[in-house]
């Protein structure tokens, strides 16, 4: 069985993974489990570079075979912002109720209550000899500018996906997995892996 670290201690992002990673022979842990390790410098200029960055450097630090992500939201309107600031949308140290209030602001400042807009995820997977995997996942709605439902994390509650008629928030986390950008990347993951793993 392949160890994997799963570079976040973002205990949503690592069930998401386990469910979509459960026919693998593989056996995830989180980056929670090894104590105070330093930050990964994510400052590259797309999402696919700050998850190769976040893959090579844990992998580096816990001498184990990692698997990163980065993610976050595009929104049209707001010429594709957050992009890559989207955990930090309202500051570094921000949580997810002060971005969704910047969110709701920004719209506000452009007098619109919704607009289009696509989470998109990027994946990394590095293992101990260097190999590198790569691949990204989308998934296109609405995002407006009220919260429905509680489950999820992040923008969830304010994404509205039109075909479901409920929030990322609203729904269960087997409907994410079919639906999510993150649920995408996944499936598109869990292919390269399953060949790399042979």
């Amino acid at each position: 069985m392949k160890k994997i670290i799963v570079a976040t201690k973002n205990q949503g992002k690592v069930r998401e993974m386990i469910s979509a990673f459960k026919d693998l022979d593989v056996e995830l842990h989180s980056l929670s489990e090894f104590g105070a390790l330093p930050d990964a410098v994510e400052d590259g200029t797309t999402f696919a570079e700050n998850a190769l960055k976040k893959a090579s450097f844990y992998a580096k630090e816990t001498n184990c075979a990692c698997l990163a992500d980065d993610s976050g939201l595009e929104i049209d309107v707001l010429d594709g912002a957050p992009g890559i600031y989207s955990a930090r949308f309202a500051g570094y140290h921000a949580d997810d109720a002060a971005n969704n209030r910047k969110m709701v602001d920004e719209l506000a400042k452009k007098d619109v209550t919704s607009s289009r807009a696509h989470y998109v995820c990027a994946l990394a997977f590095v293992d101990t000899d260097g190999s590198v995997l790569e691949c990204e996942g989308r998934c296109t709605g609405q995002i407006r500018n009220f919260a429905k439902g509680d489950g999820g994390f992040g923008y969830d509650p304010y994404f509205y996906l039109p075909q479901l008629d409920k929030t990322m928030a609203q729904i269960t986390l087997a409907e994410k997995n079919a639906v999510s950008h993150r649920g995408a990347a996944l499936r598109n993951m869990e292919n390269l892996l399953r060949g790399y793993l042979k």
